[in-house]
Parts: structure tokens; sequence; C-alpha cells
């Protein structure tokens, strides 16, 4: 069965890309492969655990489950798209603050996660943060800490 490739316009981070591609390739083989990011991880393969995670439109969404083909013309941010190591983005920054990573793994996505949630819920409360990040996986045990992190981001941002 021959492969149908197709040009697939994407904003990634700011930046312009055309890429040749199956439209069926899932969002992050694309993001790592083609464009070499880093940020979103593959985890679970199955949308289930977050690690894979990006912005698109505004809006949390699993990348390794996502067809590139859907996503023609559309705004992706990941990670790499938020702050540099200069100038970290406030969540970035209160993530840093609160010591809230420990082995990095599942951290693109769960802040991902929260900057996309408290984008749309400004006003979030404790059990509605809660609630919006239980959709991704830590095994670390590091919540506590990613809570105080993202409830600091969503104080600043207030």
């Amino acid at each position: 069965m021959a492969v149908t490739m197709a040009t697939i316009s994407l904003t990634v981070n700011g930046r312009s890309h055309a890429l040749n591609v199956d439209p069926d390739t899932p969002l992050l083989y694309v993001l790592s492969d083609d464009l070499e990011l880093r940020g979103p991880k593959f985890g679970c393969g199955l949308g289930q655990c977050g690690a894979c995670t990006v912005i698109v439109r505004g809006r949390a969404v699993r990348s390794c489950v996502t067809p590139v083909g859907t996503l023609n013309r559309a705004d992706i941010t990941t990670l790499e798209g938020l702050g540099t190591s200069e100038r970290p983005h406030p969540i970035q920054q209160a993530f840093i603050d609160e010591q809230a990573a420990q082995c990095g793994f599942c951290l693109s996505g769960v802040i991902l996660t929260a900057k996309a949630f408290l984008d749309q819920n400004p006003r979030a409360t404790d059990p509605q943060i809660q609630q919006a990040m239980s959709t991704v996986l830590c095994r670390c045990f590091a919540h506590t800490r990613m809570l105080r992190a993202i409830k600091r981001y969503a104080q600043e941002k207030a």
C-alpha cells in the first residue's frame, strides 16, 4: 500500500514550517523527528499519560494520537516555545521556584496542560486545577510541588 504524502503547513513556536509528510503521521513524530523538538515525549502512545502534550489553538492536545493532517495551518506551542533558560515563561519560573521537577519526563505535559487550562480558566479553583491536572500522569510523585507551582502561576497571572 502506497503512502500518500502531503504538504502540511504548521506554525510551531512562532516559526512557519511546510512539511511533506503522510497526513496520518502523529504530530509527535513530526515534532520530534522532523523538527527535532524534545519537549513533547513519547509516553504511552495512547493519549492517556500526557507526556506528549502540546498546545494547539489554545488547547492542550495529545500529540501522539493527533494526525498531523488534521492540523494544517495550526499554531502549535511546545515547551521550547514558552521561554528560554535565560528568560523562562512565568509558569516555567514557578516550577523552578517550587522545585517542582524530579525526573522531568512528564514536565512538558504538566506545564503545557496547566498553561492551556489556566489561560482559559484564569480564576480556576484548586479542585478545578486538580481535576484538569489529573489527566497527566507523573510517576515521580512530585504532584504536591507541581500543584504549588501551578497555583503560584495562577496567582501571579491573576
